[in-house]
């Protein structure tokens, strides 16, 4: 038998690049904990401490995410920061369609072998994220764990809790027909139809990673990993001046099966097509994958990140305010009688 001592390290997880990782996330963290910190990054568990007086009924919203196989693009592209920033936005969407305020943010990062240069640029892009959503890194996990996944590759998953006051949460229930829908414009994909698009555009299409798109105006790579936007700010914001009945991410599934999700039993969603500006990406992937139209609107969210639901009169002031606050959104359909489908009229 070979008596040679062996070391954790020899297994290819190295204890003390970890800890270093940990105590440079301590550093940058700071950056976000401008409220409720008590014990953060480091400890067990991190310690998060309630806004008083600030809620009579506080309710705790949570909601957790990936970014799926965007990863795979940031990876082709040495490119790490965006994708830290998706997986902030990511959550922060999905919890203000709920009128929730985002209170802190955890993370897992999952990678065979820790490179410094890729998880630094992770975490950079997350704490930038969390800075402008007013959202607290508390926490998080890094596993090096070697054998589980290829050379290069990780994983990022992302965590978010946030606080509504009980009689403010939106649920949907007072949609009605008539009521109108506003689309507010996206960035681009966004964090979903990454298996798709790929296979479209390197397999079918047979573009190269850092090939030049005249149509795009950027690169392949330029385009794929614009981060996901976060309406969380401009949503709040909103919701001070106005009465928003419903909101919907537009995430996979993309209009047919997130729509719905808002929707009373008795409401169909009609969508105006050609009511908005559709992306130059995805005229791209629509052209080259031969996808028609309604996959399309299944698998992508089309030019269209988040939708709203508001009362007909009040739809107006809504699109001007947020015009105000240069953001671009549209009229992009109507509630009618139905059973909790999507109409592309």
């Amino acid at each position: 038998m070979n008596r040679e001592k062996m070391t954790y390290k020899d297994a290819g997880v190295d204890i003390d690049l970890s800890s270093q990782a940990v105590e440079r996330i301590k550093k940058i963290a700071k950056r976000t904990h401008k409220h409720g910190i008590i014990s953060g990054i480091g400890g067990f568990g991190g310690l998060y401490e309630l806004p008083k007086n600030k809620y009579e009924e506080p309710v705790l919203v949570s909601s957790i995410d990936g970014v799926g196989t965007k990863l795979k693009v940031a990876v082709m592209a040495g490119k790490h920061d965006t994708v830290g920033m998706d997986i902030v936005n990511h959550c922060v969407n999905d919890i203000v369609v709920q009128g929730a305020r985002p209170l802190f943010f955890m993370d897992y990062v999952g990678m065979g072998k820790l490179e410094k240069t890729v998880f630094d640029q992770i975490i950079d892009g997350i704490v930038t994220a969390c800075d402008k959503s007013d959202c607290v890194l508390l926490g998080g996990e890094t596993a090096e764990m070697p054998g589980l996944y290829g050379e290069g590759e990780y994983d990022l998953v992302g965590c978010i809790t946030g606080i509504v006051d009980k009689k403010k949460i939106i649920e949907g229930k007072e949609i009605k027909p008539g009521d109108k829908i506003i689309g507010l414009q996206s960035t681009g994909l966004h964090t979903n139809g990454y298996s798709l698009a790929r296979k479209v555009l390197f397999v079918k299409g047979q573009f190269a990673i850092n090939d030049n798109i005249p149509e795009l105006g950027r690169t392949v790579a330029e385009e794929l990993l614009i981060p996901h936007k976060s309406y969380g700010n401009l949503i709040l914001s909103l919701l001070e001046k106005f009465k928003i009945k419903g909101m919907a991410h537009i995430t996979g599934g993309g209009f047919v099966d997130n729509i719905p999700r808002m929707l009373p039993g008795d409401c169909s969603a009609n969508i105006f097509r050609d009511s908005w500006k559709v992306l130059p990406i995805f005229g791209l992937i629509s052209s080259v994958g031969n996808i028609d139209e309604i996959e399309m609107y299944r698998t992508f969210n089309c030019g269209i990140g988040m939708v709203i639901v508001v009362e007909a009169d009040m739809a107006g002031d809504i699109l001007e305010e947020i015009k105000k606050q240069e953001e671009e959104s549209f009229l992009i359909g109507e509630i009618a009688r139905g059973n909790k489908i999507v109409n592309f009229v």
